[in-house]
């Protein structure tokens, strides 16, 4: 899995939990997907993602979209 992979998984993820947790806990979970959801937009112009950079802390190799 490379870099790029990675911080879409984890975007879905996010995403995901956020929805259940909006569905069953409170709907305010819903903050957090349209964070997730601002996040992606604002990396797709600056290419500055901080999930990409703890990643790529971890050690997983580089894609093509974030360096």
């Amino acid at each position: 899995m490379n870099l790029d992979r990675a911080v879409l998984a984890f975007a879905g993820l996010v995403v995901l939990a956020s929805l259940v947790l909006a569905h069953f806990v409170s709907p305010y979970w819903l903050l957090l997907t349209a964070f997730a959801g601002l996040n992606l937009l604002q990396a797709s112009f600056t290419g500055f993602c901080p999930a990409a950079m703890l990643f790529k802390a971890l050690g997983i190799k580089s894609g093509n979209a974030f360096r």
